[in-house]
């Protein structure tokens, strides 16, 4: 019965984020017809060469991007919820969304300081990710180091809450003395970007999203075993430093690569997993795994899809509007539920 029930919901799921799929690239400033869409997707023309220009190179890219977003976030969300057995724990929790915006803001705020030629490489789409994905790396190596030396899983927490006040402190200098073209720069990186990826890019956010993903998978045994605490792993064989060490490896690299392509999304890998929780009642996470995928995935196209409305002649902040959902939907499982983990 818990099968059928299960496999039940998976269907639902995947048609939900198809359908996403398919009204997130027919929707925004130029609306495009579903069977537009369709045609364009299965390889025939659209009936318009600009709605297939505007599929192809804008509104597919995006969506993907969108979906890889969700994905990674929910499952680093998930990690990090069972690792710390806090339901309040997130995919930045250990400081890398904080490092990824230091090493922006050395690139954006201190662009000044530095000869105009490299100044202009500096500050090109690819000099941003170059310095979002040192920031996180820095930080993520420092987590690593941390995390072999302590025992005690919760000291990592803090000293992962630690790393993010030093980073945010430090960018909290850099803006101080910065410009005001240079503190509009950032901001808008702060806010978070789904488009303007090349296939490239995107290929390249793939590759990372499925390492992290599949170093997940090796951690789901582990993370069954953590749900009933650390002296029960052990008594199962379970090698906790070992574990932890994949664990934490898996968020930095899907929460550190999203985190420099598409700037620091807020919430989504904070309530996707509380949300697969309540919907199919279950700790087992070879089924949350499969479940915060989907949900993470619908989420964000969701998201997107409310930042580009139709007749909007502006795009929203995505992160702007994974806040305003992401939000409301935390607080009413804290009240919903007691017990999330």
């Amino acid at each position: 019965m818990l099968k059928a029930r299960n496999t039940f919901l998976f269907s639902i799921l995947s048609l939900i984020l198809i359908v996403t799929l398919l009204l997130n690239i027919s929707f925004g400033q130029v609306a495009i017809p579903l069977k537009d869409v369709l045609k364009s997707l299965v390889g025939t023309h659209a009936s318009k060469d600009t709605w297939e220009y505007i599929i192809v190179n804008f509104r597919l890219p995006k969506a993907i991007t969108a979906i890889l977003v969700g994905i990674g976030l929910s499952i680093a969300g998930l990690l990090m919820q069972t690792l710390f057995r806090n339901p309040l724990a997130g995919p930045y929790v250990l400081g890398l969304s904080s490092g990824s915006s230091l090493g922006v803001a050395f690139v954006i705020l201190g662009a000044s300081l530095v000869p105009s030629v490299l100044s202009k490489a500096l500050l090109s789409s690819y000099g941003i990710i170059v310095a979002s994905c040192l920031g996180s790396l820095l930080v993520m190596l420092l987590v690593l180091i941390v995390s072999q030396r302590l025992r005690d899983t919760a000291t990592i927490l803090i000293v992962g809450l630690m790393f993010s006040s030093f980073t945010g402190a430090i960018v909290s200098v850099l803006t101080y003395f910065s410009s005001a073209e240079q503190l509009q720069k950032f901001t808008f990186w702060s806010m978070g970007n789904l488009g303007n990826l090349s296939w490239q890019n995107i290929f390249i956010l793939l590759v990372s999203v499925a390492l992290g993903l599949l170093l997940s998978i090796f951690s789901i045994k582990s993370l069954d075993a953590l749900l009933l605490g650390e002296n029960y792993a052990k008594s199962l064989g379970i090698n906790l430093k070992k574990s932890r060490y994949i664990i934490i490896t898996a968020t930095c690299i899907l929460a550190g690569s999203i985190t420099a392509f598409a700037g620091p999304i807020a919430f989504v890998g904070l309530a996707v997993p509380h949300l697969a929780k309540l919907l199919f009642q279950t700790s087992n996470h070879k089924i949350l795994f499969c479940s915060t995928l989907l949900i993470g995935g619908i989420l964000m196209l969701f998201c997107d899809t409310i930042s580009q409305l139709p007749g909007l002649d502006f795009t929203l902040p995505i992160n702007a509007i994974t806040s305003i959902i992401g939000a409301p939907i935390v607080i009413w499982l804290l009240i919903r539920k007691k017990n999330l983990v």
